[in-house]
């Protein structure tokens, strides 16, 4: 009986063991001021699994040695890790810059079909009545997040594509840095994109402006997150 209980526990340790080795862990932070990034995008050009960093910057993802991993995030240089080991590993995502050609960082998305590359989030994210795992499993609960997150995805793209430098440079006279500035402090919603026509965002860009020129120069940009 010892012996039995004995190589149950060694199988158990093994198993345990074996799992730990095909995760990769870490996390991402701002390279600039070290935030803490939530909602990267994670993805192991490999063996195609995903997944997003937590409120703390943490991520865990299946993965193994020889394998690439990609970390975005709109506004962020993406970062590509090569895995040569399986110790916790520090993300630091550099801001995007006018320098890269002046484009909308924001038009930076990677375009794709969830629903056609990754059908097996849908298919996780389903919950059935009879099956505990499809309500309060870690499995369930971070596909129905990454869910969520294409959803938002998908609506920041709509945005992106009415929302974008060349429409907004048209209406108002601003230009590099002081353009991107406006264009991320008065970024319009995906529901007011949805609901208005474009003379009502040419509308909200011009009465933007003006609120824009009356705030004080140090005011006219986002803030940037500090580290904790």
């Amino acid at each position: 009986m010892k012996r039995i209980l004995y190589l149950l526990i060694i199988a158990l340790f093994i198993s345990n063991t074996l799992r730990a080795q095909i995760y990769v862990k870490g996390n991402v932070v701002d390279a600039s001021n070290g935030a803490k990034l939530s909602d990267v995008f994670v993805r192991d050009i490999t063996n195609k699994q995903i997944t997003l960093t937590d409120k703390s910057g943490k991520f865990e993802i299946k993965s193994e040695t020889g394998h690439i991993l990609i970390f975005s995030a709109p506004t962020y240089i993406p970062d590509t890790l090569y895995v040569v080991d399986l110790t916790q590993q520090h993300i630091q995502l550099k801001t995007q810059s006018l320098s890269l050609k002046e484009v909308n960082i924001t038009a930076q998305r990677l375009a794709f079909d969830p629903h056609k590359e990754y059908p097996d989030v849908y298919e996780k994210s389903k919950v059935y009545p009879l099956s505990p795992s499809t309500w309060f499993g870690k499995e369930a609960r971070d596909a129905r997040r990454l869910k969520r997150y294409f959803v938002r995805e998908e609506q920041e793209r709509k945005v992106d594509q009415v929302f974008n430098r060349v429409y907004v440079g048209s209406i108002v006279p601003l230009k590099g840095q002081e353009l991107e500035d406006f264009m991320q402090l008065y970024r319009p919603s995906y529901s007011f994109i949805t609901s208005n026509n474009s003379e009502s965002l040419s509308v909200y860009i011009n009465d933007s402006y003006k609120k824009w020129q009356a705030l004080p120069p140090e005011k006219r940009h986002l803030e940037k997150l500090k580290g904790d």
